[in-house]
């Protein structure tokens, strides 16, 4: 067992990677990963499917099949990635059942073709929730204001969600509205909220890059020293607000019918900078009871040398905001900043789906 990864998940925080593929679990890694390494769940999307299907032939039996079987190509895509979905689900089985919930999850993305799309979104994530046809499998809905009304109704199904592409505090706050209207439909409608679980994924190292762009613009020795900051700042904030939330009455209400909190998880914790310790989106941002999931590159390295201390957070509040005004001060418009972020995120995503298209179109042809 590394030491350096069990001790920060005893810290509180679970560990989940940020990477699937048919190699990972066809030759014992990821089982590796979770019984050696401390890893606890993984994350998925179209970025890491399309670079997992592209690689080598561990698609090419199960193309040809489906190919004879007369799948066309999004066809494939879906069967192929809900079946890698299910079988690390499986993997995490015990996981699972013993976090009572928390851990032991699998994410699968929605579309990211719908994300400006409430009522597709819907129908797509009730689709994949039946087809990986498991209890922890999470459906990844992007935090988009059309994804918000998406979320409250998987929510209210008694579907598990994984919020992704949250990038401010302010969108993060409708986050937790969405998923909170969602369990007092469910609660409604009379379904056990114990089965609800949900995660709020909170984008970090991307947040630095856009600004740290801006602030090389601006140029001032002012600018210049904000730099890196505002990553560890936003996610800061944002664990205050759900220290907020679930001190609330509205919050209370709900956990006394059995409900489980969203928990805060912290994703794009790879370092983008060189110039930047590569553990400081894990190293900065412990505290029980969050989630961190991680590219193998950061966790490997947190493995080596990261050093875990007991709560890195919530001691920093009034720091973090001082970041923001003073990124104001300097001149950098948060709100643009979010609005970019937010679209990039999603673009991104869509030009991965595209490229995942393409090599299987290809696979099939030359099936």
């Amino acid at each position: 067992m590394n030491e350096r990864l069990k001790s920060l998940a005893d810290a509180g925080v679970s560990i989940w990677l940020d990477d699937l593929s048919r190699a990972r679990l066809t030759s014992g890694n990821l089982k590796d990963l979770i019984d050696n390494y401390s890893v606890r769940g993984v994350t998925s999307n179209p970025t890491i499917f399309a670079a997992a299907m592209s690689k080598g032939d561990d698609y090419a039996d199960q193309v040809s099949a489906l190919k004879t079987a007369g799948h066309d190509v999004e066809g494939v895509i879906r069967v192929a990635t809900t079946d890698d979905v299910r079988n690390a689900c499986d993997l995490f089985t015990d996981l699972y059942v013993s976090s009572k919930g928390f851990d032991g999850r699998v994410s699968i993305e929605v579309d990211p073709r719908l994300a400006n799309e409430t009522d597709a979104t819907i129908t797509q994530a009730k689709e994949l929730h039946d087809l990986v046809d498991r209890e922890n499998v999470l459906i990844k809905i992007p935090a988009t204001l059309a994804g918000l009304p998406a979320i409250t109704a998987a929510t209210a199904e008694g579907i598990s969600v994984n919020v992704t592409l949250i990038f401010s505090v302010t969108r993060y706050e409708q986050v937790i509205d969405a998923y909170l209207t969602g369990l007092e439909q469910a609660a409604a409608a009379g379904k056990d909220l114990s089965k609800i679980h949900s995660v709020a994924s909170f984008f970090v190292s991307r947040v630095d890059s856009e600004i740290d762009k801006r602030l090389d613009a601006i140029g001032t020795d002012a600018a210049a020293a904000l730099k890196g900051k505002a990553g560890l700042a936003n996610a800061r904030l944002a664990y205050q607000l759900f220290e907020q939330t679930i001190a609330s009455d509205r919050w209370q209400a709900l956990a006394a019918q059995g409900a489980n909190p969203q928990r805060p998880l912290w994703a794009s914790t790879g370092v983008k900078n060189p110039a930047y310790p590569d553990t400081m989106y894990v190293a900065e941002l412990i505290v029980d009871g969050v989630v961190n999931t991680m590219p193998e590159k950061t966790m490997m390295a947190f493995g080596d040398h990261g050093e875990t201390q007991p709560d890195t957070i919530t001691g920093h509040y009034a720091e973090s905001q001082q970041v923001f005004d003073d990124l104001t001060a300097a001149g950098v418009d948060m709100d643009d900043v979010y609005r970019v972020l937010e679209t990039e995120g999603v673009d991104k995503f869509i030009a991965s789906w595209k490229e995942l298209l393409e090599t299987v179109e290809n696979a099939l042809v030359n099936a």
